[in-house]
């Protein structure tokens, strides 16, 4: 027997409380993995996505949500069914070399990559007229602090309610009071352009989706969580609900944008440009929402991908690991948890660190690293000695590869035009 994905299957139950208590039990591992994806460098994107093309890109949300459910669905399902971290899955199938190559590629993008949410708690904080020699130790010292000094249960709430921080996003859109259904019309409608900036732009919106840290953070989460089998159908729902939710606040990002800055004429580099520009076009309500939720959103980042480098690395390596053990049960867990938060924080504060260098590095290797991650997830879900009965079906097996090749090639290109941009790709 194969797995089938039918996300509608249990929409004719009528639900009941017990469902919806189980439902809310799992609830997390989905939803805060997809959100947190919406970081410093994904909320950039957006804004210049919306702020330089208007509502051309809004389509390809369409695809990115559901290509994001499909990857997402996979890592969360060998998390239930195996009970084990996809870095212990891969060393343990593929052996150790090509684990060992992971990590570092994975952990020197991981720590540029934080490096940019602090830049980003920085840019938001400067907006309200604070220094970031004030605003990056302090925000540092909170998330360490709060990660290390708590159980998965009490961070999982945390994070939740960080979740649930992103809906200034879809106010601060709201409160333009657009003309929705010609907005919706522009959302359905494909446009594609054969100039090599929007391509480029068109490329890093999809290759900002999946990035290889949510694939082992998620089914590292779903572990520690100590879902069962019998539950995942509830699992599932987690993921779809957060993969919507996620593109919904990138819909409001790119169309807020869209419909003031670019609307205006404007040009931006960057979210804080975004929210800077935001003030005289489309109030001081609007602006402060944007800033605020790239504070929360850079917070959020600085706080899960970390996390998520120390849960593949102890993983990768046979370590202890996991939010429930405390400081000394899982030392290297909790050491390299604290280094990447000190060293991330220390960049930004270094008078002139090369950020745009360190973006730009940390894209290079998430693009290259995500083809191999993706190829090795689809060979893991489809071993039977793995995964039984819950193998990928015909049907699904289509769908993930197809959208597995799509992704790599389109990753490949975000790397290809960031390191050559004359290649004009």
């Amino acid at each position: 027997m194969e797995f089938k994905l039918n996300p509608f299957k249990n929409l004719r139950r009528r639900p009941t409380l017990a469902g919806l208590a189980l439902f809310f039990s799992v609830l997390g591992p989905g939803i805060i993995t997809s959100n947190v994806d919406n970081d410093a460098g994904g909320i950039t994107t957006y804004s210049i996505a919306g702020a330089h093309f208007g509502y051309d890109l809004l389509w390809t949300l369409i695809p990115i949500t559901i290509a994001l459910i499909v990857v997402q669905e996979m890592s969360a399902r060998m998390g239930v069914v195996t009970g084990k971290g996809l870095a212990d899955l891969i060393r343990e199938t593929f052996g150790v070399k090509p684990t060992v190559v992971l990590l570092i590629g994975l952990i020197a993008a991981n720590l540029g990559t934080t490096a940019a949410e602090f830049a980003g708690v920085a840019a938001s904080m400067e907006i309200f007229g604070v220094s970031k020699y004030i605003s990056v130790p302090i925000a540092a010292a909170l998330v360490w602090f709060v990660i290390v000094k708590s159980s998965y249960k009490s961070i999982e709430k945390i994070f939740l309610l960080l979740s649930a921080f992103y809906f200034t996003y879809i106010i601060s859109g709201m409160l333009l009071n657009p003309n929705w259904g010609y907005v919706l019309g522009e959302a359905i409608t494909p446009r594609i352009s054969s100039s090599h900036d929007y391509l480029y732009m068109l490329i890093g919106v999809i290759g900002t989706t999946i990035t290889p840290w949510m694939q082992f953070y998620l089914q590292s989460s779903v572990v520690e969580k100590g879902i069962k089998v019998s539950d995942y159908r509830y699992t599932k729902w987690d993921v779809y609900v957060g993969s919507l939710i996620t593109d919904i606040v990138s819909f409001f990002i790119i169309f807020t944008c869209a419909a003031t800055i670019y609307a205006s004429g404007m040009r931006i580099e960057s979210a804080e440009d975004a929210a800077r520009a935001l003030f005289p076009l489309a109030g001081r309500y609007s602006a402060w929402l944007f800033a605020l939720g790239l504070l929360n959103a850079s917070i959020f980042a600085a706080s899960v991908l970390p996390l998520s480098t120390s849960y593949f690395l102890c993983e990768g390596m046979g370590w202890d690991s996991g939010l429930n053990k405390r400081f000394w049960d899982a030392p290297q867990f909790y050491i390299l948890y604290t280094l990447l938060i000190v060293i991330g924080a220390a960049i930004i504060l270094m008078p002139g660190a090369p950020l745009l260098t360190i973006m730009v590095l940390a894209q290079v290797v998430n693009g290259s690293l995500l083809p191999f991650v993706l190829v090795f997830m689809l060979f893991l879900i489809n071993n039977k000695k793995i995964m039984g009965t819950y193998i990928n079906s015909r049907v699904f097996n289509i769908i993930a590869w197809s959208t597995t090749a799509i992704l790599s090639v389109l990753t490949t290109a975000l790397v290809l035009t960031t390191l050559f941009p004359r290649l004009g790709l």
